[in-house]
């Protein structure tokens, strides 16, 4: 079966929401976030679009704070972010920063 038009978009949306997640994740463990208005920056994306970013990662139990000290998000316990299908029990590890 052929998604539709308005399926693709929807699909589109969801990979770059993703994409959104795993890059704030990797900046967050780096510990180079900067602050929100930077971030939102080097995403390109809105400070708004960032925050509900944020918010999502947090209700996904993320458990994000926010450093004055070094000017970044940071995660107050050691977790993971991973999305995607794996064979098994086995995953690549794309990035060494993730996980």
């Amino acid at each position: 079966m052929k998604p539709s038009k308005k399926g693709k978009q929807i699909m589109s949306i969801i990979i770059k929401q993703i994409e959104i997640i795993e890059r704030i994740d990797q900046l967050i463990r780096l510990q180079a976030t900067g602050t929100p208005s930077q971030l939102a920056r080097r995403l390109e994306i809105s400070k708004t679009k960032l925050h509900r970013t944020i918010t999502i990662m947090r209700e996904l139990h993320a458990p994000i704070v926010f450093d004055l000290t070094i000017q970044s998000y940071v995660y107050e316990e050691e977790v993971g972010f991973e999305f995607g299908f794996y064979k098994g029990r086995q995953r690549s590890r794309l990035n060494p920063f993730v996980g």
